[in-house]
């Protein structure tokens, strides 16, 4: 395998250019400050001053994009690990697309986790907003969360109190809809905890983890980051062949496997590195920009009619 620090163009050499990148952002596009470098930044300018696609795919919901305001080259965002769509284009982001969690199956997950995982605690993002169980810890400080049982919160039977303020939260008092449901544990190790969550929510919901603590990520029944990219890829005339992505945690998976070239940056969860022979440097050395460079070293896709229109496979 190609050492990461040194991938060169010889790595790819049996490609063309992709149509489309695809990248997550946390671990990934981003560095640990939350900044995107300039060397990054340029990379994705010119991958789409050269027709390439650049797509944000993301567990962050759509209000936590501010961090990637005014990086060039994205036009849309997969954003809830694949829950919601937006357009990314000049102006404010607008969604295009939305598979939110049925709210009957998420009250069957919370009671099934809860029955293998005594001490869980919930939250969920709605198209609403924030709100929590009393218990849930306070991982991402949001003053204007409502707090309440989850289960009263799942069908609409609580008006839930403002954390900050303590009045009742705006809103038409029926069920929210659910963007994606968060499960948070004190004491398990997160990797026990998300084989348990995958267990306990099997038929009802897709779950999955994307940060260092054990806090699970839990969206509709087939709802990934790869199924919607796809479907998206579907409506613009993209094969998986010619899309290339980056990834770097469990929420990445698919999306990786999906993809005819899916990167894992060498900071990667360890299953990660495991599922993918293509690997590029740390998300501190610009892994994702190391890989964009090399790829508009290679020849455009051939155009419909000039002999096909589908980019050469993955050598694997």
């Amino acid at each position: 395998m190609t050492s990461p620090s040194r991938l060169s163009a010889a790595a790819l050499s049996d490609r063309v250019r992709p149509k489309m990148i695809a990248t997550d952002l946390d671990g990934t596009l981003l560095r640990r400050d939350k900044t995107v470098s300039d060397r990054t930044r340029a990379a994705l300018a010119a991958a789409a001053a050269a027709g390439i696609e650049v797509v944000f795919a993301t567990g962050r919901p759509l209000r936590w994009l501010r961090v990637v305001e005014g990086v060039p080259g994205a036009s849309t965002a997969v954003c809830a690990n694949g829950a919601v769509v937006a357009d990314l284009r000049p102006g404010d982001p607008r969604v295009t697309r939305l598979r939110p969690l049925d709210n009957a199956a998420a009250l069957r997950v919370v009671a099934d986790l809860r029955a293998v995982a005594p001490g869980t605690s919930f939250a969920l993002d709605s198209t609403a907003g924030m709100c929590h169980d009393p218990d849930y810890p306070p991982l991402f400080p949001d003053p204007g969360a409502a707090v309440g049982p989850i289960e009263e919160l799942l069908t609409g039977a609580l008006a839930p109190r403002r954390r900050d303020a303590g009045a009742e939260a705006a809103g038409t008092g029926g069920a929210p809809t659910v963007v994606k449901l968060l499960a948070h544990h004190t004491d398990l190790e997160p990797d026990l905890f998300l084989g348990l969550g995958r267990r306990a929510a099997a038929g009802n919901a897709e779950v999955t983890r994307s940060g260092p603590t054990a806090l699970l990520e839990i969206s509709g029944a087939g709802v990934t980051k790869a199924g919607t990219l796809a479907a998206h890829c579907a409506l613009r005339g993209v094969s998986a062949s010619e899309v290339v992505a980056f990834g770097d945690m469990p929420n990445d998976l698919e999306l990786l496997s999906w993809a005819g070239a899916g990167f894992a940056m060498a900071n990667a969860h360890p299953d990660v590195l495991a599922a993918t022979p293509w690997h590029t440097a740390d998300h501190e050395e610009d892994g994702v920009a190391v890989v964009i460079e090399r790829l508009l070293e290679l020849p455009p896709a051939p155009t419909a009619g000039a002999g096909t229109t589908e980019a050469a496979p993955v050598a694997r």
